[in-house]
């Protein structure tokens, strides 16, 4: 292999890491849960763009009090903890049996 291919390959693997890893420090300092990381207000979620929608472990959220616009990790639930009941919702109109 020659000197300058030798050179493209390493420091062009050393900028592809280098972009892995801001990707991952960035993803993993993101602020868990639902609250607003300025204001600690409820925020709503906001309907997701593209990306967010191929990646489901994030939302788009928006908080009312102060304005804040951004994402945040969803709270992954632990297998050992039980899941809240659900209730059967009634069907309407109501179905008869017919005879």
């Amino acid at each position: 292999m020659s000197d300058a291919m030798l050179f493209v390959v390493v420091f062009g693997g050393l900028f592809v890491l280098r972009g892995i890893a801001a990707t991952v420090v960035f993803l993993w300092i993101l602020p868990e849960g639902s609250r607003c990381p300025q204001c600690d207000a409820e925020t709503m979620r906001l309907s997701p763009g593209w990306l967010l929608r191929c990646v489901r472990s994030f939302r788009s959220s928006w908080c009312l009090a102060c304005g804040w616009r951004g994402v945040h990790r969803l709270r992954r639930v632990p297998s050992d903890q039980p899941r809240a009941a659900t209730r059967a919702r009634p069907t309407y109109p109501p179905v008869v049996p017919r005879r």
